[in-house]
C-alpha cells in the first residue's frame, strides 16, 4: 500500500490459501504486479481521488471482470400454536425511514470528503476511512463506511417497500403506556379497558433504516444468549415462478454464510427455518469465546446481518439446491401429505392452498444465481425484518452492537442490486395487493398476505368488531385463477346447512392410512389480550377447552369408546393469519359414524349448558396453580422459553408480561370470575357446532376434512364420501343431549384412618443402603447429598434429591426390573407384560374410586402419569408440583389441598395394593397395539429398523413390535399375572427429585410406602420369585 500511484485500482478481498504458488495477478491499464498467495491475503483495490476505474481483477493470469461489492454469506412444516393481530401505528416506521435513508445518503457523500480533510490531506488514503473506524459516524449514519457499502443518493426507493405496521405491534416506541404495574391495573375496574402491564426488563426500537428490535435480558442459563433474525416474508409470499425460493434462499444465506463459520467451535447454535409467513435465522451463544474471553453478541450479529447481505456464489447455490431437493424426499411422508391435504382445503381461498414452504421441484432445478438473488434483495430489507435477542446481556450494549451491525442496510441498496426486472415489476403489484386486502396490513405485519372465510358466532359481538373488511384489489392475491404448476384438485363445493352458515367438506384417502381421521375447522380472527376485559375472556376459554377436553377424554376412555383419540381447542396462528377453532379425531374406519356423533355431541352439550360449579372450581385453580408456578420460576426460565413466548406474543398484537405481573393479573381475573362469563365463551366457542342443530347463530364456512384408508367397497361401514360426512354431522346435531352431572372428586385417594390403620399392622422403619458395587452402605438416618439413598423395612429402595432448577416441580419414577425380559425368562405369555402395562395406563381404577374420579383427582393435582414396559424392566414415570394444589377458593377464603407430592405417593401406594384390573381398559390397550404394528408395516422407515433389529438380534421379541395375533391372544388375566408379579416391594426402587424438602419428602414415602406389607403381590410371583 506504500507504493498505490493513482493509476491503480485496488480491491479489499479475503482470500483463503489454496495451495497455489503460481501467484495471484492484479493488472490495470498501466501495469501489472505479481503478489504471492496467502491466508487470508488482502488485495487492496481503493479508488483514489483521481477517479480511474479501469482496474481488472486476473486470477492466474485471466480476466474476471469487475468485482461487485457483496459479502458472503436453512422448512419445515408444523403447526405453530401462535398468531399475531397487531394494529396500526401513529406513524408508520417506514415514513420515518424514507425521510431518514434520503438524508443518510446526501450526508454520507460529505461525511467521506470532511474524514479525508481531517489531517489536512485532502486526498490522502486511510485505512481507518475504508474500514469505517471513524466514531462520529456509528449513531449518525454518516461515516465512510456506509458510503463505502454502496450508498448513494441517486439510488431507486425499493419496489416492494409500503407503508405498514410495525412488527412490534403493542412494543413499538411510543405507543401504548409500557411502564404500568400490574398491581395498578388489577385495583382497577374489571369493567375498565386498563391496559394490561408490559414487562418492566424488555427494550425494543427502530433503527433509522426502519429495521426493529426486541431485547429482553435473562440469567437462565447464565452466560449465555439467543439472536433470532425474523424475516416477514415466507412462502406465501413467492410469486408463481418463485414457488420454494423462500426455503432455497433461507439455505444460501446462512449456509454459506462466512461469518456464521466464526461461532463453530464456541459452543454456540446456528440454525435456520421457512414457513408460510416467514423466515427465521437464530444463533444461540455463550456470551464470550471460550479462548480469548471475547464478547460474542457482536459475532453472532455479525453472522445475522450476513444474511441480509447474502452473496449468492454458484458453489454455494448447487450445493443448497441439492440439501433442498433432498428434504423433499425426506418429507414425503403420509403424514405430510395428510397435512398438505388439511391446510390446503382449509385455505382454499387465500394463496396458502397454493404456496408450500418446499416449493415445486422443477423450478427449484432451474434457478440460477439472478433469480435467488432477486428474492433476498427483494425481502431481505430493513422494513421487513425483526431481530430478537434474549439472554444474559446488557441492553444498552446491545442496542449499541445492534446500529453498529445492521444500521448501514437501507432498502435503496438492496433494491439496487435486484437483477431480473420483470419479478421486480410483479414483487411490486404484489406488494400493492398486500397493503391493500390482507389481515398482514390489517393486523399484524407478522402474518402470511391472505384473506379469510371467517365463521363468527352471531352472539359476538367482539368477534364481529374484529373482522376487516377485505379490499378490493384486481391483482389475483388470493390466487384463485387456475395456474399451470398448479396440482390437479376437485373443485371444493359447498352446502348450506343453516341459513348463513356453509360447510366445505373435503374426503382423502391413501392406502397407507390405517384410521379414519376427521378435522373439523372454524377460522376465527384472533382477540388480542392487552387489557383486563380480552384477559378475562382469554381465562374463560381456557376453563371451558379444560372442561371440555376432559369430558372427551373420559369418554374416549370408556367401555366401548367411539374413537382413539380427540381433541378440541381454539389456537391464535400467526403462520396463517387467523384463530382455528378445531376437533380433531382418529377412530377406527368402521366406526367413524359413531365417533362424530359421541364428540359432536360433547361440543354442544358445552355450548348448550356451559360447564359445571365443580368443573369450573377445578379448572380455574388448574390455571391458578399454573400461573404460581410459572411466577416462582422468575429468572429461571431459559433463554428459548422467553424467547418462544415471546415471539408469540409479538406476532399476537398481545400484551407481553412477566411471569410475575402475569400471576397478579390471573388471580386477579380468577377471583372474581362468574360462571356466566365461562359459560358464554363456552357458547361462543361451540357456536358452529350448535348453530348446525339450530341452537345457536352462527355466519360463514366451516371445514371438514375426513381422511381414510382407500377402499373400493362402497356399501361397507368404513367408505365415507362428502355427502355421506355432510349426512352424518348434521344428524350429529340433532342428537338430544343432557347437561353433565358434576362427579364428586375425592380430597385425598388414602382416608387418614385407613392410613393410620395400614401403619399399625405394618410399622414403616428405614434400614441403610446396602450397594453391590463398593459404594458405602449408607445410614438409615441421616441425609447426604447430593442423593440420600435408602432403603424400607420391606425392601423397597428410595433415592431422594433436592433438585430446585424447576420451581414447584418434582419427578418420581418407579422401576421394577424384569421387563419383556421377565416374559420369557418366568414364561409368561408372550406380549403380556407389555400389553399389560398399557392397560395399567389406560386404567386408573383403585380402591373405592373409580376411573373418572381418579383421572380428574390427577387433574385437580396437575399430575401426569406414565407407564411404560421396555426390554429390562417396567416404568412408572409421575410428574406433579410440590405444593399445595387442589385448592379451592381465592385469597382469605381458599381452601387447601394436598400438595402434589403426597398426592402422588397416595397414587404410587394404591398402583401396588389396590388397582383394579378392567376388560375395557385391556381392550384400549389392545388397540393401540394393533393400530401401531399396522401402521408399522407400510411405514418404510420403521419397517426397516424392524428388519434390521430382527437380523441383529437374532429375531429376540425383547427388541421387536408386537404383532396382531400375538397382543390379540393376551387375556385380562395373562396381563395382570405378568405385570403384578413385578411389583413385588423387594424388587422395586422408587427414585424422586424436585423442588422440595427432602425431610418432608422422606416422612411422606416412610408413611405411605413404607407400610406396604413386604409380601405385598406374592400370590401373583412364581415361585422362584417369591423364594
Amino acid at each position: 500500500s506504500s507504493n498505490l500511484q493513482p493509476e491503480y485500482c485496488y480491491l479489499l478481498l479475503s482470500c483463503r490459501c489454496r495451495g497455489n504458488k503460481r501467484g495471484t495477478m492484479i493488472g490495470s491499464s498501466a501495469g501489472m504486479e505479481r503478489l504471492p498467495t496467502f491466508a487470508a491475503a488482502l488485495l487492496l483495490l481503493v479508488a483514489t481521488t483521481a477517479g480511474l476505474a479501469d482496474g481488472y481483477l486476473f486470477t492466474g493470469g485471466g480476466p474476471a471482470g469487475r468485482h461487485q461489492h457483496s459479502s458472503c454469506r436453512s422448512h419445515q412444516p408444523g403447526w405453530p400454536a401462535c398468531t399475531a393481530r397487531g394494529r396500526p401505528t401513529p406513524s408508520s416506521p417506514w415514513t420515518t425511514t424514507t425521510r431518514t435513508a434520503s438524508s443518510r445518503r446526501f450526508l454520507s457523500k460529505g461525511s467521506a470528503d470532511e474524514n479525508n480533510k481531517q489531517d489536512g490531506k485532502d486526498a490522502a488514503f486511510s485505512l481507518s476511512s475504508l474500514f469505517g473506524k471513524s466514531s462520529s459516524s456509528k449513531k449518525s449514519g454518516t461515516g465512510t463506511s456506509t458510503a463505502l457499502r454502496g450508498v448513494a443518493s441517486n439510488l431507486d426507493p425499493h419496489p416492494s417497500v409500503r407503508e405498514h405496521v410495525s412488527p412490534l405491534n403493542l412494543l413499538y416506541p411510543g405507543g401504548e403506556s409500557r411502564a404500568r404495574d400490574a398491581a395498578q391495573v388489577a385495583a382497577s375496574a374489571t369493567t375498565t379497558n386498563e391496559p394490561l402491564p408490559v414487562h418492566p426488563d424488555v427494550r425494543s426500537g427502530v433503527l433509522s433504516n426502519g429495521l426493529s428490535y426486541v431485547i429482553l435480558p435473562n440469567k437462565s442459563p447464565p452466560g449465555r444468549f439467543e439472536a433470532h433474525l425474523q424475516v416477514f416474508s415466507g412462502s406465501s409470499d413467492e410469486l408463481e415462478p418463485q414457488q420454494g425460493i423462500a426455503h432455497l434462499t433461507e439455505h444460501v444465506a446462512y449456509m454459506g454464510s462466512r461469518k456464521r463459520e466464526r461461532l463453530f467451535g464456541t459452543g454456540s447454535q446456528t440454525n435456520a427455518y421457512t414457513d408460510f409467513h416467514h423466515t427465521v435465522f437464530y444463533a444461540a451463544c455463550p456470551t464470550a469465546t471460550p479462548r480469548g474471553n471475547v464478547p460474542m453478541l457482536p459475532m453472532a450479529l455479525d453472522a445475522l446481518c450476513d444474511v441480509m447481505e447474502a452473496r449468492v456464489e454458484p458453489s454455494r447455490l448447487e450445493k443448497e439446491r441439492a440439501a433442498v431437493l433432498s428434504e423433499m424426499t425426506m418429507v414425503n411422508t403420509i403424514e405430510y401429505r395428510v397435512e398438505c391435504q388439511i391446510l390446503s382445503t382449509l385455505h382454499r381461498e387465500n394463496r396458502l392452498a397454493k404456496r408450500f414452504p418446499i416449493g415445486k421441484e422443477s423450478l427449484i432445478r432451474s434457478w440460477k444465481q439472478d433469480d435467488v438473488k432477486t428474492w433476498h434483495r427483494t425481502h431481505y430489507r430493513p422494513d421487513n425484518v425483526l431481530l430478537y435477542i434474549v439472554g444474559d446481556i446488557d441492553p444498552a450494549e446491545a442496542e449499541s452492537v445492534i446500529e453498529d451491525k445492521f444500521g448501514h442496510i437501507t432498502a435503496e441498496k438492496q433494491a439496487s442490486e435486484i437483477r431480473l426486472p420483470e419479478l421486480k415489476e410483479e414483487a411490486s403489484k404484489l406488494a400493492d395487493a398486500v397493503v391493500g386486502g390482507t389481515v398482514k396490513a390489517a393486523q399484524s405485519w407478522h402474518y402470511p398476505p391472505v384473506r379469510h372465510d371467517w365463521c363468527i358466532p352471531s352472539c359476538s359481538e367482539g368477534y364481529r368488531s374484529l373482522v376487516k373488511p377485505d379490499g378490493e384489489v384486481e391483482y389475483d392475491l388470493h390466487l384463485q385463477k387456475p395456474y399451470s404448476l398448479d396440482e390437479k384438485v376437485d373443485f371444493l363445493a359447498t352446502e348450506e346447512v343453516m341459513e348463513g352458515l356453509e360447510v366445505r367438506p373435503h374426503i382423502f384417502r391413501h392406502e397407507l392410512l390405517q384410521a379414519f381421521s376427521l378435522h373439523l375447522f372454524a377460522k376465527r380472527p384472533v382477540d388480542p389480550i392487552t387489557d383486563l376485559p380480552s384477559f378475562r375472556r382469554s381465562l374463560a376459554r381456557r376453563v371451558a377447552l379444560a372442561a371440555l377436553q376432559i369430558r372427551l377424554n373420559v369418554g374416549g376412555r370408556s367401555d366401548d369408546p367411539a374413537f382413539t383419540f380427540v381433541e378440541f381447542n381454539q389456537l391464535d396462528s400467526a403462520r396463517e393469519g387467523c384463530a382455528v377453532c378445531s376437533l380433531d379425531l382418529t377412530a377406527e374406519p368402521s366406526r367413524w359414524r359413531d365417533a362424530i356423533c359421541k364428540s359432536l355431541s360433547e361440543i354442544r352439550k358445552l355450548g348448550l349448558f356451559g360447564v359445571t360449579p365443580g368443573e369450573m372450581e377445578r379448572y380455574a385453580s388448574a390455571l391458578m396453580t399454573d400461573a404460581e408456578q410459572l411466577a416462582a420460576q422468575g429468572d429461571r426460565i431459559s433463554h428459548g422459553d422467553q424467547l418462544a413466548y415471546l415471539m408469540e406474543t409479538v406476532a399476537n398484537g398481545h400484551t407481553f408480561m412477566s411471569p410475575e405481573q402475569s400471576y397478579e393479573m390471573t388471580a386477579n381475573a380468577l377471583s372474581t370470575m362468574t360462571l356466566e362469563e365461562v359459560n358464554q365463551a363456552a357458547k361462543e366457542l361451540c357456536s358452529h357446532i350448535t348453530a348446525i342443530g339450530g341452537e345457536a347463530q352462527s355466519e360463514g364456512s366451516l371445514v371438514a376434512v375426513a381422511c381414510c384408508p382407500k377402499t373400493d367397497n362402497k356399501d361397507g361401514p368404513d367408505y365415507c364420501d362428502e355427502q355421506s360426512l355432510l349426512q352424518c354431522i348434521k344428524e350429529a346435531c340433532k342428537i338430544e343431549v343432557e347437561p353433565e352431572e358434576d362427579v364428586v372428586v375425592p380430597y385425598s385417594l388414602v382416608p387418614e384412618d385407613e392410613l393410620m390403620q395400614a401403619n399399625e399392622w405394618n410399622p414403616p422403619t428405614w434400614v441403610g443402603g446396602k450397594f453391590t458395587d463398593g459404594t458405602p452402605e449408607t445410614a438409615p438416618d441421616k441425609l447426604t447429598r447430593p442423593f440420600t439413598l435408602r432403603r424400607l423395612g420391606n425392601g423397597i429402595r428410595v433415592n431422594v434429591a433436592q433438585n430446585p432448577f424447576e420451581s414447584q416441580r418434582g419427578h418420581l419414577r418407579l422401576v421394577a426390573p424384569g421387563g419383556r425380559e421377565a416374559e420369557k425368562k418366568l414364561g409368561f405369555k408372550e406380549g403380556s407384560m407389555a400389553v399389560g402395562s398399557r392397560a395399567m395406563q389406560e386404567g386408573g381404577a383403585f380402591g373405592p374410586w373409580t376411573r373418572e374420579q381418579v383421572e380428574l383427582f390427577c387433574v385437580d393435582h396437575l399430575i401426569m402419569v406414565e407407564i411404560n414396559c421396555n426390554e429390562e424392566s417396567l416404568i412408572m414415570d409421575f410428574t406433579f408440583p410440590t405444593t399445595n394444589v387442589g385448592n379451592v377458593g381465592f385469597g382469605e377464603n381458599v381452601k387447601l389441598g394436598i400438595t402434589g407430592t403426597e398426592a402422588v405417593m397416595q397414587i404410587v401406594r394404591e398402583v401396588l395394593v389396590g388397582f383394579h384390573w378392567e376388560e375395557d381398559a385391556l381392550g384400549r390397550s389392545k388397540q393401540s397395539f394393533r393400530s401401531a404394528h399396522e401402521s408399522l408395516q407400510k411405514n418404510l422407515e420403521g419397517k426397516t429398523t424392524e428388519m434390521i433389529m430382527e437380523s441383529m438380534t437374532q429375531n429376540d421379541k425383547r427388541f421387536l413390535s408386537i404383532d396382531v395375533d400375538t397382543v390379540n391372544a393376551v387375556t385380562l388375566d395373562d396381563a395382570k399375572n405378568a405385570v403384578m408379579s413385578q411389583l413385588l416391594p423387594s424388587k422395586l426402587e422408587v427414585s424422586t427429585s424436585g423442588d422440595f424438602d427432602v425431610s418432608e419428602v422422606l416422612d411422606l414415602v416412610l408413611k405411605y410406602l413404607g407400610s406396604i406389607p413386604n409380601d405385598a403381590n406374592n400370590e401373583f410371583a412364581p415361585k422362584e420369585m417369591a423364594s
